[in-house]
């Protein structure tokens, strides 16, 4: 599990009322996530990985997999 995952899955224990583990390849429609909450999360993730994301940007991530990816390419 890479260091951005595991930072994610903290976020998502502590932050989403989830009652399940998080699957990463899963598609955040299936996870039980409302848009409401996923906005939320993703300004947590921008405060936690330095990011500027807005709101839409969530849409280009299928799932949580993607997201670390893209965490990861803007880390390098």
């Amino acid at each position: 599990m890479s260091s951005t995952e595991s930072r994610l899955r903290q976020l998502i224990n502590e932050n989403l009322d989830l009652d399940h583990e998080p699957d990463f390849d899963r598609a955040f429609s299936d996870a039980g996530v409302t848009s409401m909450q996923a906005v939320a999360f993703f300004k947590l993730v921008n405060d936690e990985f330095d990011l500027k994301m807005v709101a839409e940007d969530c849409m280009q991530f299928d799932t949580l997999r993607d997201l670390v990816t893209h965490i990861d390419a803007r880390a390098a």
